[in-house]
């Protein structure tokens, strides 16, 4: 299989470790991965904010990118989970959209297509998991749960190859973290206040990280956590899979 490695704008400007650890370990798992270059936002943020139409030339130049990929694999669950479900509506009456079908999100990918069941890398750590919204609602990465954890977790099925991991849940393990894109720049307190609570619980359950599929989800909670003293620490998922390797 050819696969298209997409890096939202954010990984690319903020988290780029994460990119090149997807990267990395794709290549480990020996599949045939390109980083097709001058990629660009997908749109989301404009769709968010009540733009859409802002967000179709991207998703035009999007197309025209990845459109001769059998997949398109990125590094997260909300990038990922807006081209799969916004896209085909942007571009209705344009063109059939050929990309939706063919991005997932970069666990969605190892633990659905390739099917990962080998060792991967070594990470000596007690780690909380945080299921972000889009990977539990949209993109169905873990089944929701209102007071017990998932019945099923597709990241908790690939932590389990890394060797020395302890993976824990906090309480209400479905419960958002208060990010929302927009949501944290309209509702500051109320966002802060959700991203504060979701932290306390990692944190309660002793690990000494926090991990996920979203950069964005703890980027926020890392923030609240800095600026309130809160001892614990925040890596992607992908950074812990690919550790060591």
């Amino acid at each position: 299989m050819k696969v298209g490695l997409f890096i939202p704008c954010y990984v690319d400007a903020v988290f780029p470790e994460v990119g090149v650890a997807t990267y990395k370990l794709l290549k480990h798992l020996g599949v045939d991965v390109t980083y097709p270059l001058n990629q660009t936002c997908c749109g989301q943020p404009m769709a968010n904010a009540g733009f859409e139409k802002m967000a179709v030339p991207l998703a035009e130049k999007f197309e025209l990118m990845f459109k001769g990929f059998d997949y398109v694999v990125a590094p997260s669950v909300s990038c990922a989970a807006f081209v799969k479900l916004n896209y085909p509506r942007l571009l209705k009456g344009r063109h059939e959209c050929l990309t939706a079908d063919m991005v997932m999100d970069v666990v969605e990918f190892l633990h659905d297509v390739l099917k990962v069941n080998q060792p991967l890398g070594k990470f000596e750590a007690k780690v909380s998991l945080h299921n972000s919204c889009h990977g539990v609602r949209e993109l169905g990465l873990s089944s929701p749960s209102e007071h017990n954890e998932p019945k099923f977790n597709k990241i908790k099925d690939l932590l389990s190859l890394v060797e020395g991991l302890e993976v824990v849940e906090p309480e209400r393990p479905d419960e958002c973290c208060g990010f929302g894109g927009m949501f944290s720049i309209e509702e500051t307190a109320v966002s802060e206040q959700m991203g504060y609570d979701k932290a306390k619980r990692h944190q309660d359950t002793g690990a000494q990280y926090v991990t996920g599929p979203d950069c964005s989800c703890l980027m926020h909670m890392a923030g609240i956590a800095k600026k309130r003293m809160m001892p614990i620490q925040f890596k992607h998922v992908v950074e812990i899979l690919a550790a060591g390797l």
